[in-house]
């Protein structure tokens, strides 16, 4: 079959060996495979990824001595069942999962070899008790978001958000966008967004800011404080100890850049009792100024991945038409236009999701 493989951080499209489906496992052939800003970073840093998960898991993400198939966001048809299934969804059905295989040793899809390749591949195989069927009346292209849109929807959720809290999503990329979604879906509000990017600022009006600012004409922090502002002291946030009771609604703020000042700038300018999220993946290092977070008792949090539970459950909102998300698909190729759509994809803000489709 063929699959695109990255090596030495150059993709090319190869023809490799079918995966074979073994015990509790399922062929599927991939329809649509979204790509992500990990990939991107995988392909650029990919050593620098190695570097940072040995040092806090204890292992290397990717065997980059040899090829490397991308692909996690993604959505399949059901082809055929290996030994000791239940087959409970029809050959023929269409399927999202988590990109894990739930075998001896777990393997992550996306970030393995061609025995095991992500969805930048015709077929894959998948843990069957992962699989999730997508209704009829659910669009390919809209399943595809699932995984993206189970990354922005636990990045809300680890930010506990209290009644009447102001969120501020700093970076309106892909993750940036999402969780904007995800804010919207929940009546969060007014949703502060703040990007440099005219393209990028109008997605994130689409798909749900309240109030969308430019950096580079306005004081971003000063319009979210504004946003937050309330002399209803039912709606203040819990004071701090140096800082006391402020006029403003609980504040909570979404990195969702992933470059180096970014944390200092939110330590700096984010009002006393702020909670951070930080999803932005830098890979390099960075700095931030403790004291600054500890005088205004700042709360950073970090996010990574969702649980199975909470995987399924974005699914189920988008299914039921929850999330209003068709404005982050920007465009699709087939497996050769792979390699200009990651230069896309690193260039152009008016990009947001690219979709891969096999057939093309």
């Amino acid at each position: 079959m063929r699959a695109v493989v990255m090596q030495d951080g150059k993709l090319r499209v190869e023809e490799v060996a079918e995966p074979v489906a073994g015990a509790g496992e399922v062929l599927v052939e991939v329809l649509a495979c979204g790509i992500c800003g990990s990939d991107l970073h995988c392909a650029a840093h990919g050593a620098e990824l190695n570097a940072a998960t040995r040092t806090a898991l204890g292992v290397e993400l990717m065997d980059l001595a040899q090829p490397v198939v991308f692909g996690h966001e993604f959505v399949g048809r059901v082809v055929s069942y290996g030994p000791g299934t239940a087959q409970r969804i029809p050959i023929g059905s269409r399927v999202v999962s988590m990109p894990a295989l739930l075998r001896d040793q777990p393997v992550y899809l996306g970030f393995a070899g061609p025995e095991a390749p992500g969805a930048y591949a015709e077929r894959i195989v998948l843990s069957e008790a992962l699989l999730i069927e997508v209704p009829e009346d659910v669009p390919t292209e809209l399943a595809a978001l699932t995984e993206p849109l189970a990354v922005a929807y636990r990045t809300v959720a680890k930010a506990e958000l209290a009644q009447h809290a102001v969120p501020f999503v700093v970076g309106c990329g892909p993750i940036g966008l999402a969780v904007i979604a995800i804010l919207r879906m929940r009546g969060c509000g007014p949703i502060v967004a703040a990007d440099l990017s005219p393209e990028r600022r109008e997605l994130a009006r689409r798909l749900g800011a309240d109030v969308v600012v430019d950096p580079a004409v306005d004081d971003p922090y000063q319009v979210w404080m504004a946003a937050a502002a309330t002399d209803d002291p039912d709606e203040m946030a819990t004071p701090t100890t140096l800082a006391g009771p402020l006029p403003l609604r609980p504040t909570v703020a979404f990195e969702c850049v992933g470059v180096p000042g970014i944390i200092q700038q939110l330590v700096a300018g984010s009002p006393a009792g702020t909670r951070i999220v930080v999803a932005g993946l830098c890979m390099t290092t960075d700095t931030f100024e403790p004291a600054q977070a500890i005088l205004k008792e700042l709360d950073i949090r970090f996010v990574l991945m969702y649980t199975p539970e909470e995987f399924a459950t974005t699914f189920a909102h988008l299914a039921a038409g929850e999330l209003e998300v068709a404005p982050l698909l920007t465009g699709t190729v087939g497996m050769d236009g792979v390699a200009d759509a990651f230069e896309r994809l690193r260039t152009s803000p008016a990009d947001a999701k690219i979709l891969i489709d096999p057939t093309l």
